[in-house]
């Protein structure tokens, strides 16, 4: 039995990650990504449920709790800067707006990287330009890596993923959920703490600072709007806009509109979830937020990554053979995970982003009672993301036999070579 060759297309969360799983099983995967280096940059993103015990499962823990961001909760402030509501990480079981596990998404995507470069082939500033489908193989044109030819290819570069449009095209649906959000890194100064601080702002205007385990502080400005676009407009015009947006505003909003202006690292995309029919086509599939990106009002993009990725490396080892089979077992696993995910509570992304100042402090009176065990049940459904406990599958069986099989090839070689 030959050993598949697979394309995966994306070198940043699910990517690596499946890669990682795919050669547990004795398959041989190649990652390429348009990026010329490893994409360091990116806000704080949450390990959540399943998607920790993947990292966990893959012998990172002790790597991801020595490099976490430390947070002690989130408070939620005025324009005046008081505290008006705070919650800690461990508030709802540390899965609330603050989770028990955070990092850097570079910091993960480093680790990842690290973990598996050894046995992977990864190319960087290279993409798929086009893809042909043959009885038994997938012809791939790469930008500047010519024609190759893998068993399967995999899409996992990102919401807007190009490898996914040219075999799903118009079958894709980006939903915009009415709003935008812009990244950067910004200096820290000692009022940055150990807490996230948020600052509801009228008209739908909010400010977030959170404080990372690298010296800096990341900042982050959300906006309610209904037109779509502003993410395919260029930085300098995009920058304009949020000076314009957020002028006159109060708290450290000044502070943070000034170091926006040479951040390294801004970007503004937005709040958009990916919706597919069927996330497989002949032999190319897509997973992370190629395709189910939840939005990042979720916290939970970088949970489906993992779980996906793993899910869809097991079913690939467990139906060795069939891709077919394998492809239609991830997604009925991953599909109600997704679903549920995907669902948001009525109202949002505009109930974090209360438009009057009557609305704000309604806001805050809420969240300063969210603790309370009486209100907890309620609200949870609001303030924790839905990431109902997922059971992962075992695949350790599909270990032990890619291990069998290549210890008989180690063996047959021998015995060839003697």
């Amino acid at each position: 039995m030959t050993s598949p060759s697979i394309l995966i297309a994306g070198a940043s969360i699910a990517g690596p990650v499946l890669a990682y799983w795919l050669r547990r099983y004795g398959m041989n995967p190649v990652v390429v990504e348009r990026a010329p280096d490893l994409r360091l940059g990116g806000q704080t993103v949450d390990l959540r449920g399943a998607g920790k015990d993947v990292v966990y499962k893959m012998g990172l823990e002790r790597q991801v709790h020595a490099r976490t961001t430390r947070e002690e909760g989130i408070h939620f402030l005025d324009e005046g800067g008081q505290i008006r509501a705070s919650l800690r990480a461990d508030d709802f079981g540390g899965e609330g707006p603050i989770a028990g596990v955070e990092i850097l998404r570079g910091e993960l995507a480093s680790m990842l990287y690290e973990h598996t470069r050894h046995e992977t082939e990864y190319l960087f500033g290279d993409r798929v330009e086009s893809l042909h489908e043959e009885d038994d193989k997938v012809q791939v044109r790469l930008l500047n890596g010519g024609e190759r030819t893998f068993d399967l290819v995999i899409a996992a570069d990102g919401t807007r993923s190009k490898t996914r449009d040219l075999v799903f095209g118009a079958g894709t649906e980006l939903r915009f959920l009415g709003g935008y959000a812009a990244y950067f890194t910004i200096p820290r100064v000692d009022s940055d703490g150990t807490w996230a601080r948020a600052c509801a702002l009228p008209d739908g205007r909010s400010v977030l600072l959170r404080p990372d385990n690298l010296g800096t502080t990341r900042a982050l400005l959300t906006y309610l709007s209904s037109n779509p676009g502003h993410d395919k407009l260029d930085p300098r015009a995009q920058k304009d806009m949020l000076q314009r947006l957020f002028a006159h505003a109060g708290w450290e909003t000044p502070r943070v509109l000034a170091e926006m202006e040479h951040s390294p690292d801004f970007y503004l995309q937005g709040i958009t979830q990916v919706r597919m029919p069927c996330w497989s086509r002949g032999r190319v599939a897509v997973v992370g937020d190629a395709a189910y990106a939840p939005s990042g009002v979720t916290g939970m993009g970088t949970t489906l990554a993992l779980v996906g990725a793993y899910i869809l490396a097991g079913e690939l080892a467990r139906y060795r053979g069939s891709h077919q089979a394998a492809f239609a077992s991830y997604e009925a696993l991953m599909r109600p995970y997704v679903t549920r995910t995907q669902h948001l509570p009525p109202g949002i992304p505009r109930l974090a982003n209360p438009r009057t100042r009557l609305g704000i402090k309604v806001f805050h009176s809420v969240l300063r009672s969210a603790t309370h065990p009486l209100v907890t049940r309620a609200l949870g459904k609001v303030l924790r993301p839905p990431a109902e406990t997922l059971q992962l599958p075992d695949y350790s069986a599909q270990e032990r036999r890619a291990a069998a099989f290549e210890r008989a090839e180690e063996a047959e070689g021998l015995s060839a070579g003697a």
